[in-house]
């Protein structure tokens, strides 16, 4: 059992300090560590339900701000639908997942979760005029 530090990054520079999620697992496939890490950031949320969702990916009926997702109607996010989400943004390289140093590109990839494990999803930012 350890902890995992979860880091956000951005093409255009931009890095979150890191959170950590405790996984019992030594191995774990990409597409288990994305369901934990977006279920984990949903429980969160609907637990506080505060105006923004900060999270891996944009949930419906939400506008991008700056630190995250402005939410128009306070609701309960759905972390099935929020999962399948961050899947299909995986497939459709919205986002590249990065173990240390080595990058991952398949859901069904298994990972070593050694300890002191960080793990990267680097969001892909559109060029402006492309």
């Amino acid at each position: 059992m350890g902890i995992v530090t979860f880091v956000d990054e951005t093409t255009s520079g931009g890095r979150s300090d890191g959170w950590g999620l405790e996984i019992a697992e030594e191995r774990l496939t990409v597409r288990e560590l994305i369901r934990r890490r977006v279920f984990q950031e949903v429980a969160e949320y609907n637990a506080r339900t505060p105006e923004v969702f900060q999270g891996l990916v944009q949930p419906q009926d939400t506008e991008r701000v700056l630190n995250g997702y402005a939410v128009r109607t306070r609701r309960r996010t759905d972390p099935e639908a929020q999962t399948e989400q961050a899947l299909k943004a995986f497939a459709g390289n919205g986002f590249l997942v990065l173990v240390g140093d080595r990058q991952v590109t398949e859901l069904d990839d298994e990972i070593e979760l050694g300890l002191g494990t960080e793990i990267t999803f680097l969001k892909l930012v559109a060029l402006v005029g492309g």
